[in-house]
């Protein structure tokens, strides 16, 4: 089945997009910056490097586990269905909200997508005008609400990321999307092979189930690069409120979800159409 004239459009859209990551490259610091952390992390023994990757992994298949079966995750799935239940009221599992078009699933995801840069923003400025705790919960929650994210963005385009194939996949493109946008044409690439598989099983996953790598660590530094402004600026007061903490805090996580949610979009929109194609 071909693409309407609409689809063609947002096809368009995502081709060009993805010209301009494609683009992106790193500068001179970027490039040092790079190999000054690769070496710095080869320091490490290769079993302490082996195992510092599976404990993040494990911690993130977790942590994707406990978002699903919270209460609030099953609210935004089952909010999902009424919306699109708006539009077709056939719509009772999860694949059925593949029946809509693309512009109403666009529609139902950037709801999702808004209440989500709010939850960052809100978090951000939280953190920037807490004490501690929360500044050591700042890395941990950033993680919690892209990821929640990107899963209810795959959920509205009818993927189910209960399926251990939607997990890894799901995973993957979270991954992919908190890497700095010069390593994220790369990311995406993978992910674009990934679907190139023939045939595929939603109750298997027969791929690499490793998520995290050496990429990843430049979007935690950055997160520590964070709290140690905010921690720096806590006691500029005006007013009696930290307002240089709250404006940082909120300004870097609101872009990071920005990003993440952009590249999540971009996506499934991508897969959307080229199993239409199919």
């Amino acid at each position: 089945m071909g693409l309407s004239e609409r689809e063609q459009k947002i096809w368009n859209e995502i081709q060009n997009w993805e010209y301009q990551l494609s683009q992106q490259e790193s500068t001179d610091f970027q490039k040092t910056y790079d190999k000054w952390l690769n070496s710095s992390f080869a320091q490490l023994p290769g079993r302490k490097q082996k195992e510092f990757f599976a404990k993040a992994d494990e911690w993130l298949f977790h942590l994707h586990a406990f978002i699903q079966s919270s209460q609030s995750q099953l609210d935004a799935r089952n909010r999902i269905l009424s919306s699109a239940r708006l539009f077709d009221d056939t719509v009772e599992h999860i694949e059925d909200l593949r029946k809509l078009t693309i512009d109403q699933l666009i529609y139902i995801a950037e709801h999702q997508i808004a209440r989500h840069r709010l939850y960052s923003f809100v978090q951000g400025g939280a953190t920037g005008a807490g004490g501690f705790l929360l500044l050591t919960a700042d890395l941990p929650l950033m993680v919690a609400i892209n990821l929640k994210a990107v899963q209810l963005i795959a959920t509205t385009y009818g993927y189910d990321v209960n399926k251990p194939y939607e997990m890894m996949l799901a995973l993957k493109v979270f991954h992919a999307a908190i890497m700095p946008t010069r390593l994220q044409q790369y990311a995406w690439q993978g992910l674009l092979q990934e679907l190139e598989q023939t045939e595929y099983s939603p109750f298997f996953y027969e791929g690499a189930d490793e998520v995290i790598d050496s990429g990843s660590l430049q979007v935690v530094l950055k997160q520590l690069l964070k709290t140690f402004v905010i921690h720096s600026v806590r006691r500029k007061l005006i007013q009696g409120i930290p307002m240089l903490g709250i404006a940082v805090g909120s300004a870097v996580n609101y872009r990071l979800t920005r990003n993440v949610t952009e590249f999540t979009h971009r996506f499934y929109q991508m897969r959307y159409m080229l199993e239409k194609q199919k």
